[in-house]
């Protein structure tokens, strides 16, 4: 599967980028990757904030860092001045690298793992924070809930970040780090989780909801049938979701003023991805849908 040429072409699924668009209430913006805005007009949470998209010739040969002027740029074209919290779904460059830049940027506390606090920068100690899996957090009107998760494989630089990162290094410095499933509850009653990336912990879920599921599928594509059904179930059967959002499908190595493109086969394969998480949600009545980047929508409408 992964010596196929080429990559998947996107434009087989635009029927599926068909979420209510929003201009008020609640709403979630996708931002590429795992990076999801979600905001209710006055308070506003964030996950990883990745918008640098470093090449892969730099990433695979040079040193990387975050990219100011690329994300300056991308809060502006987002309407971001202020967050409440970003949350790194997990320390991979294309998640955590540019994290503690925009907290920085938005007056935002930087919430996640032990590896995450390793690449908070020049951010005050007490706007760095440790999440304890399971436990209730607030931020505005938001109540957040990290739950420990797995990488899905294979995880290309494992392990935790045990030193503070300083900026350009190479890429393996990012190691994964802590992977968690972020539960985020408006005090309006609206739920979302947030899977970043296609892992899972079998009973981690168990007893929690959510009524709209934003799935991570890079890597999926290249896993076993079972697999793909056994994270499916682990997720949006397990948390009663009743919408699916897909995410982590684009090419994160191309910056976001250009056309998303799904990932290559030699990384990933969308199309074998979305040949079985199809069958699943026509199984399970759950509309399967793709997000469209910078557009402000209302997955509960």
């Amino acid at each position: 599967m992964r010596l196929k040429l080429g990559r998947p072409d996107i434009k087989r699924y635009a029927d599926r980028f068909d979420l209510p668009t929003a201009d008020s209430g609640l709403t979630v913006t996708f931002l590429g990757v795992a990076t999801l805005l979600v905001d209710d007009g006055s308070h506003a949470v964030m996950t990883d904030g990745f918008f640098s998209r470093p090449g892969l010739l730099s990433v695979g040969l040079a040193k990387i860092a975050p990219d100011d002027e690329r994300i300056d740029a991308c809060l502006q074209r987002a309407g971001v001045t202020k967050l409440e919290a970003v949350m790194p779904v997990h320390t991979h460059f294309d998640h955590g690298m540019d994290s503690a830049v925009v907290a920085e940027r938005t007056g935002a506390t930087l919430v996640g793992g032990r590896s995450s606090a390793m690449l908070s920068g020049s951010l005050p100690p007490d706007r760095v924070v440790v999440a304890e899996s399971g436990s209730a957090m607030t931020y505005g009107p938001y109540e957040i809930t990290m739950i420990a998760s797995h990488h899905c494989p294979p995880d290309r630089y494992p392990g935790e970040i045990t030193e503070p990162v300083v900026p350009p290094v190479k890429a393996n410095a990012y190691k994964c780090g802590d992977a968690w499933s972020i539960f985020v509850r408006h005090e309006g009653g609206k739920s979302v989780l947030i899977q970043g990336s296609a892992g899972y912990v079998e009973g981690s879920l168990t007893g929690r909801q959510a009524d709209i599921a934003y799935l991570g599928v890079g890597q999926l594509g290249i896993q076993s049938d079972e697999y793909i059904e056994t994270y499916w179930n682990e997720t949006v059967r397990t948390i009663g979701a009743r919408r699916v959002v897909l995410i982590h499908w684009d090419d994160f190595f191309r910056p976001l003023d250009q056309p998303l493109r799904a990932l290559p086969f030699a990384g990933d394969d969308l199309d074998n991805s979305m040949r079985v998480l199809t069958r699943l949600a026509e199984r399970d009545g759950v509309p399967l849908h793709f997000p469209t980047v910078w557009q402000r929508e209302n997955p509960w409408a």
